[in-house]
Protein backbone atom coordinates (compact mmCIF):
# COMPACT_ATOMS: atom_id res chain seq x y z
CA UNK A 1 0.00 0.00 0.00
CA UNK A 2 3.07 2.24 0.03
CA UNK A 3 3.66 4.98 -2.60
CA UNK A 4 7.00 4.87 -4.44
CA UNK A 5 8.73 8.44 -3.61
CA UNK A 6 12.03 9.29 -5.19
CA UNK A 7 13.52 11.81 -2.14
CA UNK A 8 17.01 11.49 -0.66
CA UNK A 9 16.71 12.09 3.18
CA UNK A 10 19.88 12.78 4.95
CA UNK A 11 20.66 10.44 7.83
CA UNK A 12 21.46 13.86 9.82
CA UNK A 13 18.42 14.90 9.37
CA UNK A 14 16.40 12.46 10.52
CA UNK A 15 18.85 11.90 13.38
CA UNK A 16 17.96 15.69 14.05
CA UNK A 17 14.40 15.52 13.86
CA UNK A 18 14.34 12.39 16.35
CA UNK A 19 15.54 14.94 18.89
CA UNK A 20 13.29 17.71 18.12
CA UNK A 21 10.66 15.37 18.75
CA UNK A 22 11.34 15.48 22.02
CA UNK A 23 10.28 18.83 22.57
CA UNK A 24 7.03 18.53 20.93
CA UNK A 25 3.92 18.29 23.04
CA UNK A 26 3.50 14.80 21.81
CA UNK A 27 5.92 13.44 24.00
CA UNK A 28 4.73 15.46 26.92
CA UNK A 29 2.52 12.43 28.59
CA UNK A 30 5.70 10.55 28.66
CA UNK A 31 7.92 12.45 30.61
CA UNK A 32 5.55 11.95 33.68
CA UNK A 33 5.40 8.40 33.09
CA UNK A 34 8.91 8.28 32.99
CA UNK A 35 10.21 10.33 35.57
CA UNK A 36 7.88 8.80 37.84
CA UNK A 37 9.48 4.98 36.80
CA UNK A 38 12.92 6.36 37.63
CA UNK A 39 12.35 8.29 40.97
CA UNK A 40 10.72 4.49 42.43
CA UNK A 41 12.43 2.22 40.00
CA UNK A 42 15.89 3.03 40.99
CA UNK A 43 16.12 4.47 44.78
CA UNK A 44 18.33 2.58 47.25
CA UNK A 45 17.97 3.11 50.71
CA UNK A 46 20.96 2.67 52.94
CA UNK A 47 22.07 1.94 56.32
CA UNK A 48 21.59 5.36 57.84
CA UNK A 49 18.02 5.34 55.52
CA UNK A 50 19.00 7.42 53.15
CA UNK A 51 18.28 7.16 49.71
CA UNK A 52 20.95 6.92 46.61
CA UNK A 53 20.08 6.35 42.93
CA UNK A 54 22.39 4.41 40.61
CA UNK A 55 22.75 6.61 37.48
CA UNK A 56 23.76 3.58 35.32
CA UNK A 57 20.78 1.78 35.76
CA UNK A 58 19.08 4.99 35.39
CA UNK A 59 20.81 4.88 31.92
CA UNK A 60 19.88 1.17 30.83
CA UNK A 61 16.36 2.11 32.09
CA UNK A 62 15.92 4.99 30.19
CA UNK A 63 17.35 2.86 26.81
CA UNK A 64 15.63 0.65 27.60
CA UNK A 65 12.18 2.42 28.45
CA UNK A 66 12.58 4.73 25.06
CA UNK A 67 13.20 2.07 23.05
CA UNK A 68 9.91 0.08 23.78
CA UNK A 69 8.19 3.36 23.79
CA UNK A 70 9.83 3.90 19.71
CA UNK A 71 8.06 0.51 18.69
CA UNK A 72 5.31 3.14 17.94
CA UNK A 73 7.53 4.04 15.00
CA UNK A 74 8.23 0.80 14.13
CA UNK A 75 4.69 -0.19 13.84
CA UNK A 76 4.17 2.49 11.65
CA UNK A 77 6.81 1.15 9.03
CA UNK A 78 5.09 -2.27 9.52
CA UNK A 79 2.18 -0.23 7.89
CA UNK A 80 -0.50 -2.88 6.13
CA UNK A 81 1.54 -5.93 6.93
CA UNK A 82 0.45 -8.88 8.49
CA UNK A 83 2.57 -8.25 11.43
CA UNK A 84 1.20 -4.76 11.67
CA UNK A 85 -2.23 -5.02 11.20
CA UNK A 86 -1.68 -7.52 13.98
CA UNK A 87 -0.35 -5.28 16.59
CA UNK A 88 -2.67 -2.52 15.14
CA UNK A 89 -5.99 -4.64 15.10
CA UNK A 90 -5.21 -5.57 18.99
CA UNK A 91 -3.95 -1.91 19.89
CA UNK A 92 -6.88 -1.15 22.08
CA UNK A 93 -6.39 -4.66 24.33
CA UNK A 94 -2.00 -3.66 24.66
CA UNK A 95 -2.87 -0.37 25.66
CA UNK A 96 -5.37 -1.93 28.40
CA UNK A 97 -2.90 -4.01 29.71
CA UNK A 98 -0.21 -1.77 29.62
CA UNK A 99 -2.54 0.91 31.40
CA UNK A 100 -3.09 -2.00 34.13
CA UNK A 101 0.59 -2.47 34.13
CA UNK A 102 1.65 1.11 35.16
CA UNK A 103 -1.49 1.27 37.47
CA UNK A 104 -0.38 -1.43 39.86
CA UNK A 105 3.20 -0.08 39.72
CA UNK A 106 1.76 3.02 40.75
CA UNK A 107 -0.15 1.64 43.57
CA UNK A 108 3.74 -0.29 44.64
CA UNK A 109 5.11 2.84 44.56
CA UNK A 110 2.82 4.68 46.75
CA UNK A 111 3.05 2.25 49.58
CA UNK A 112 -0.39 1.39 49.38
CA UNK A 113 0.22 -2.13 48.74
CA UNK A 114 2.61 -2.21 52.00
CA UNK A 115 6.21 -2.78 51.47
CA UNK A 116 8.03 -5.16 49.44
CA UNK A 117 8.57 -7.52 52.17
CA UNK A 118 4.86 -7.75 52.83
CA UNK A 119 4.35 -8.21 48.98
CA UNK A 120 7.28 -10.80 49.40
CA UNK A 121 5.44 -13.08 52.76
CA UNK A 122 2.08 -12.38 50.26
CA UNK A 123 3.49 -13.78 47.04
CA UNK A 124 2.17 -16.37 44.96
CA UNK A 125 4.45 -16.57 42.31
CA UNK A 126 8.18 -17.41 42.35
CA UNK A 127 9.39 -14.05 41.88
CA UNK A 128 10.59 -11.04 43.70
CA UNK A 129 8.80 -7.76 42.97
CA UNK A 130 11.74 -5.43 43.62
CA UNK A 131 13.55 -6.92 41.29
CA UNK A 132 10.74 -6.73 38.28
CA UNK A 133 10.35 -3.36 39.13
CA UNK A 134 13.72 -2.33 38.87
CA UNK A 135 14.74 -4.72 35.83
CA UNK A 136 15.47 -3.33 32.12
CA UNK A 137 13.18 -5.94 31.19
CA UNK A 138 9.73 -3.77 32.81
CA UNK A 139 11.51 -0.80 31.61
CA UNK A 140 11.32 -1.93 27.96
CA UNK A 141 7.67 -4.03 28.68
CA UNK A 142 6.45 -0.46 30.03
CA UNK A 143 7.55 1.74 27.16
CA UNK A 144 6.41 -1.27 24.83
CA UNK A 145 2.92 -0.95 25.83
CA UNK A 146 2.79 2.65 26.66
CA UNK A 147 3.95 2.78 22.18
CA UNK A 148 0.26 1.85 21.63
CA UNK A 149 -1.79 4.73 23.92
CA UNK A 150 0.37 6.90 22.18
CA UNK A 151 0.32 7.86 18.44
CA UNK A 152 2.62 10.44 17.03
CA UNK A 153 2.50 13.32 14.73
CA UNK A 154 4.89 12.58 12.24
CA UNK A 155 7.08 15.36 10.42
CA UNK A 156 8.17 14.95 6.97
CA UNK A 157 11.07 13.78 7.93
CA UNK A 158 10.06 10.59 9.85
CA UNK A 159 7.03 11.00 6.90
CA UNK A 160 9.37 10.09 4.24
CA UNK A 161 11.18 7.35 5.84
CA UNK A 162 8.04 5.34 6.65
CA UNK A 163 7.19 5.94 3.13
CA UNK A 164 10.35 3.85 2.39
CA UNK A 165 9.48 1.39 5.21
CA UNK A 166 6.31 0.53 3.51
CA UNK A 167 8.00 0.24 -0.01
CA UNK A 168 9.64 -2.96 -1.13
CA UNK A 169 12.16 -1.92 -2.72
CA UNK A 170 13.33 0.71 0.31
CA UNK A 171 12.40 -1.09 3.47
CA UNK A 172 15.27 -2.01 4.94
CA UNK A 173 17.14 1.54 4.30
CA UNK A 174 13.86 2.86 5.50
CA UNK A 175 13.56 0.57 8.73
CA UNK A 176 17.35 1.61 9.62
CA UNK A 177 16.11 4.96 9.09
CA UNK A 178 13.17 4.41 11.70
CA UNK A 179 16.79 3.29 13.82
CA UNK A 180 18.10 6.40 13.62
CA UNK A 181 15.45 8.35 14.78
CA UNK A 182 15.03 6.37 17.40
CA UNK A 183 18.79 6.99 18.66
CA UNK A 184 17.48 10.71 18.24
CA UNK A 185 14.76 10.41 19.93
CA UNK A 186 16.41 8.79 22.97
CA UNK A 187 19.38 11.35 23.74
CA UNK A 188 17.41 13.73 25.39
CA UNK A 189 16.00 11.39 27.60
CA UNK A 190 19.48 10.07 28.71
CA UNK A 191 19.50 14.05 29.21
CA UNK A 192 17.08 13.93 31.64
CA UNK A 193 17.94 10.59 33.53
CA UNK A 194 21.27 12.34 34.01
CA UNK A 195 19.75 15.48 35.57
CA UNK A 196 16.74 13.49 37.01
CA UNK A 197 19.63 11.71 39.34
CA UNK A 198 21.78 14.43 40.51
CA UNK A 199 18.02 16.26 41.65
CA UNK A 200 17.16 12.86 43.26
CA UNK A 201 21.07 12.53 44.49
CA UNK A 202 20.70 16.97 45.63
CA UNK A 203 17.69 15.75 47.55
CA UNK A 204 18.68 12.42 49.00
CA UNK A 205 19.56 13.81 52.87
CA UNK A 206 16.11 15.04 52.81
CA UNK A 207 14.70 11.86 53.58
CA UNK A 208 10.82 13.10 53.83
CA UNK A 209 10.95 15.10 50.80
CA UNK A 210 12.32 12.33 48.79
CA UNK A 211 9.72 9.93 49.56
CA UNK A 212 7.42 12.77 48.75
CA UNK A 213 8.74 12.69 45.94
CA UNK A 214 8.87 8.87 45.23
CA UNK A 215 4.90 9.15 46.27
CA UNK A 216 4.04 11.70 43.62
CA UNK A 217 5.56 9.59 40.95
CA UNK A 218 3.49 6.86 42.06
CA UNK A 219 0.47 9.25 42.01
CA UNK A 220 1.32 10.36 38.40
CA UNK A 221 1.77 6.47 37.23
CA UNK A 222 -1.58 5.50 38.58
CA UNK A 223 -3.07 8.63 36.81
CA UNK A 224 -1.20 7.73 33.41
CA UNK A 225 -2.41 4.47 33.87
CA UNK A 226 -6.35 4.75 34.29
CA UNK A 227 -5.70 7.22 31.12
CA UNK A 228 -4.42 4.49 29.54
CA UNK A 229 -6.90 1.87 30.52
CA UNK A 230 -9.86 4.15 29.70
CA UNK A 231 -7.99 5.89 26.51
CA UNK A 232 -8.64 8.71 27.24
CA UNK A 233 -4.64 9.38 27.45
CA UNK A 234 -5.51 11.56 24.55
CA UNK A 235 -7.34 14.26 26.38
CA UNK A 236 -4.24 15.28 28.22
CA UNK A 237 -2.22 16.20 24.86
CA UNK A 238 -4.51 15.71 21.92
CA UNK A 239 -1.91 13.91 19.99
CA UNK A 240 -3.25 10.27 20.73
CA UNK A 241 -5.55 8.58 18.69
CA UNK A 242 -6.83 5.82 20.54
CA UNK A 243 -10.11 5.86 21.70
CA UNK A 244 -12.58 3.38 22.67
CA UNK A 245 -14.42 2.27 19.12
CA UNK A 246 -17.36 4.53 18.86
CA UNK A 247 -20.66 3.20 18.03
CA UNK A 248 -21.71 2.98 14.36
CA UNK A 249 -25.71 2.94 14.13
CA UNK A 250 -27.86 3.03 10.92
CA UNK A 251 -29.28 6.32 11.73
CA UNK A 252 -26.02 7.72 11.34
CA UNK A 253 -24.86 9.64 8.06
CA UNK A 254 -21.55 8.06 7.84
CA UNK A 255 -21.75 4.72 6.10
CA UNK A 256 -18.71 3.02 7.58
CA UNK A 257 -18.78 -0.47 8.82
CA UNK A 258 -16.81 -1.72 11.92
CA UNK A 259 -15.65 -4.76 10.02
CA UNK A 260 -14.84 -2.96 6.94
CA UNK A 261 -11.51 -1.42 8.19
CA UNK A 262 -9.04 -0.63 5.65
CA UNK A 263 -6.28 -2.52 8.24
CA UNK A 264 -8.30 -6.00 8.14
CA UNK A 265 -6.16 -6.50 4.88
CA UNK A 266 -2.67 -7.75 5.12
CA UNK A 267 -3.17 -10.80 2.41
CA UNK A 268 -3.99 -8.74 0.14
CA UNK A 269 -1.14 -6.37 0.53
CA UNK A 270 1.30 -8.88 1.52
CA UNK A 271 1.78 -10.60 -2.35
CA UNK A 272 3.17 -7.23 -4.25
CA UNK A 273 5.49 -6.26 -1.43
CA UNK A 274 7.28 -9.25 -1.00
CA UNK A 275 11.15 -9.56 -0.64
CA UNK A 276 11.66 -12.35 -3.37
CA UNK A 277 10.34 -9.77 -5.90
CA UNK A 278 7.20 -11.90 -7.26
CA UNK A 279 4.93 -9.39 -9.36
CA UNK A 280 1.23 -10.70 -8.20
CA UNK A 281 -1.69 -9.18 -9.17
CA UNK A 282 -2.78 -7.29 -6.20
CA UNK A 283 -6.43 -7.74 -5.75
CA UNK A 284 -8.56 -4.35 -5.56
CA UNK A 285 -9.03 -2.98 -2.21
CA UNK A 286 -12.53 -1.72 -2.33
CA UNK A 287 -12.37 2.32 -0.30
CA UNK A 288 -14.71 2.27 2.68
CA UNK A 289 -17.91 4.73 1.44
CA UNK A 290 -19.00 7.18 3.46
CA UNK A 291 -21.95 10.27 3.56
CA UNK A 292 -20.44 13.09 5.20
CA UNK A 293 -21.02 17.07 5.06
CA UNK A 294 -18.32 19.76 4.41
CA UNK A 295 -17.80 22.79 6.89
CA UNK A 296 -20.27 24.69 4.25
CA UNK A 297 -23.23 22.09 4.80
CA UNK A 298 -22.92 20.17 1.05
CA UNK A 299 -23.44 16.51 1.48
CA UNK A 300 -20.43 14.39 0.23
CA UNK A 301 -20.58 10.62 -0.96
CA UNK A 302 -17.28 8.47 -1.93
CA UNK A 303 -19.44 6.58 -4.35
CA UNK A 304 -20.55 10.54 -6.39
CA UNK A 305 -17.05 10.34 -7.04
CA UNK A 306 -16.45 6.90 -8.91
CA UNK A 307 -14.32 8.11 -11.67
CA UNK A 308 -12.54 10.18 -10.16
CA UNK A 309 -9.04 10.33 -8.34
CA UNK A 310 -9.80 11.54 -4.47
CA UNK A 311 -7.20 12.80 -2.40
CA UNK A 312 -8.61 12.01 1.49
CA UNK A 313 -6.67 13.42 4.18
CA UNK A 314 -7.02 13.36 7.86
CA UNK A 315 -5.78 15.66 10.05
CA UNK A 316 -6.57 17.73 13.43
CA UNK A 317 -6.75 21.22 14.15
CA UNK A 318 -4.20 20.70 17.25
CA UNK A 319 -1.71 18.67 14.88
CA UNK A 320 1.45 21.10 13.81
CA UNK A 321 2.26 18.99 10.52
CA UNK A 322 -1.56 19.24 9.87
CA UNK A 323 -1.52 22.15 9.68
CA UNK A 324 2.07 22.87 8.34
CA UNK A 325 0.69 20.99 4.95
CA UNK A 326 -2.67 22.43 4.78
CA UNK A 327 -1.18 25.69 2.44
CA UNK A 328 0.19 23.49 0.14
CA UNK A 329 -3.47 20.81 0.30
CA UNK A 330 -5.45 24.48 -0.81
CA UNK A 331 -3.09 24.98 -3.43
CA UNK A 332 -3.85 21.62 -4.84
CA UNK A 333 -7.31 22.62 -4.52
CA UNK A 334 -7.09 25.69 -6.40
CA UNK A 335 -5.34 24.33 -9.26
CA UNK A 336 -5.79 20.63 -9.42
CA UNK A 337 -8.51 19.68 -12.41
CA UNK A 338 -12.14 18.46 -11.12
CA UNK A 339 -13.22 17.01 -14.13
CA UNK A 340 -12.39 14.73 -16.98
CA UNK A 341 -10.47 11.51 -16.37
CA UNK A 342 -7.65 13.32 -14.60
CA UNK A 343 -10.42 15.04 -12.40
CA UNK A 344 -9.08 14.73 -8.31
CA UNK A 345 -11.53 15.57 -6.05
CA UNK A 346 -9.74 17.20 -2.44
CA UNK A 347 -11.06 16.56 0.56
CA UNK A 348 -9.88 16.51 4.11
CA UNK A 349 -11.83 14.97 7.66
CA UNK A 350 -11.70 16.12 10.71
CA UNK A 351 -13.48 14.64 13.85
CA UNK A 352 -14.92 17.23 16.18
CA UNK A 353 -14.32 16.52 19.73
CA UNK A 354 -12.45 13.45 19.06
CA UNK A 355 -9.45 13.24 21.99
CA UNK A 356 -8.92 17.17 22.51
CA UNK A 357 -9.81 18.19 18.67
CA UNK A 358 -12.28 21.63 18.77
CA UNK A 359 -15.84 21.21 18.56
CA UNK A 360 -17.69 21.16 14.81
CA UNK A 361 -17.74 25.26 15.09
CA UNK A 362 -14.56 25.27 16.29
CA UNK A 363 -13.06 23.11 13.25
CA UNK A 364 -15.38 25.68 10.83
CA UNK A 365 -14.03 28.99 12.76
CA UNK A 366 -10.53 27.53 12.32
CA UNK A 367 -10.98 27.00 8.42
CA UNK A 368 -12.38 30.36 7.97
CA UNK A 369 -9.90 31.67 9.85
CA UNK A 370 -6.86 30.34 7.79
CA UNK A 371 -8.63 30.93 4.18
CA UNK A 372 -8.97 27.41 3.37
CA UNK A 373 -11.65 26.54 1.15
CA UNK A 374 -10.94 23.23 0.16
CA UNK A 375 -13.40 20.89 1.54
CA UNK A 376 -13.40 19.31 5.24
CA UNK A 377 -15.79 16.46 5.62
CA UNK A 378 -16.75 16.93 9.61
CA UNK A 379 -17.10 13.23 10.87
CA UNK A 380 -19.20 13.58 13.71
CA UNK A 381 -18.76 10.63 15.39
CA UNK A 382 -15.25 9.90 14.44
CA UNK A 383 -16.28 6.36 12.58
CA UNK A 384 -14.57 6.88 9.45
CA UNK A 385 -11.28 7.49 11.15
CA UNK A 386 -11.73 4.20 13.22
CA UNK A 387 -13.34 2.49 10.07
CA UNK A 388 -9.87 3.88 8.27
CA UNK A 389 -7.46 2.83 11.10
CA UNK A 390 -5.87 6.50 11.55
CA UNK A 391 -2.95 5.46 13.43
CA UNK A 392 -1.20 8.87 13.22
CA UNK A 393 -1.73 12.33 12.17
CA UNK A 394 -1.70 13.53 9.21
CA UNK A 395 -2.49 10.33 7.08
CA UNK A 396 -3.70 11.05 3.25
CA UNK A 397 -5.52 8.08 1.63
CA UNK A 398 -5.06 8.03 -2.52
CA UNK A 399 -8.80 6.36 -4.29
CA UNK A 400 -8.06 5.83 -7.63
CA UNK A 401 -11.38 6.19 -10.36
CA UNK A 402 -12.61 2.83 -9.74
CA UNK A 403 -13.50 3.30 -6.17
CA UNK A 404 -10.02 1.01 -4.59
CA UNK A 405 -7.60 2.64 -2.15
CA UNK A 406 -4.26 2.94 -4.42
CA UNK A 407 -2.24 3.87 -1.48
CA UNK A 408 -1.73 6.36 1.63
CA UNK A 409 1.14 8.12 3.23
CA UNK A 410 1.48 8.49 7.07
CA UNK A 411 2.59 11.86 8.12
CA UNK A 412 3.01 15.28 6.59
CA UNK A 413 4.18 15.56 3.03
CA UNK A 414 5.47 18.31 1.01
CA UNK A 415 3.59 19.32 -2.25
CA UNK A 416 5.91 17.85 -4.63
CA UNK A 417 4.88 14.73 -2.59
CA UNK A 418 1.33 15.34 -3.52
CA UNK A 419 1.57 15.84 -6.54
CA UNK A 420 3.94 12.95 -6.97
CA UNK A 421 0.99 10.28 -5.08
CA UNK A 422 -1.66 11.94 -7.34
CA UNK A 423 0.45 11.16 -10.51
CA UNK A 424 0.87 7.61 -9.52
CA UNK A 425 -3.00 7.30 -8.88
CA UNK A 426 -3.95 8.55 -11.88
CA UNK A 427 -1.02 6.26 -13.77
CA UNK A 428 -2.62 3.27 -11.86
CA UNK A 429 1.18 2.45 -11.34
CA UNK A 430 3.72 3.09 -8.78
CA UNK A 431 6.95 4.71 -9.59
Amino acid sequence: MGFSIDVSIPVLTVFLQGIISFFSPCVLPLIPLYIGYLSGGTGVTKEDGQMEYDRKKVMIHTICFVIGISFTFFLLGLGVSALGTFFKSNQLLFARVGGLMVFFFGLYQTGILGTSSMIEKDRRLSFSFDKLAMSPFTALLMGFTFSFAWTPCVGPALASVLIMAASASAKSLGFILIGVYTLGFILPFLAVGFFTTTVLAFFKSHKNVTRGAVKVGGILMIVMGVLMFTGKLNAMTGYLSTLPTPSITSEKETKAKPKETVEEKPQQNESTSASDGTSEVQKPLPAIDFTLQDQFGKTHSLSDYKGKTIFLNFWGTWCPPCRAEMPDIQSLYETQETEGENGVIILGIAAPNYGQEKDEQGIKNFLKENGYTYPVLIDTDAELFEAYGIYSFPTTYMIDRDGNVFGYASGQISKDMMHSIINQTLKGEKD
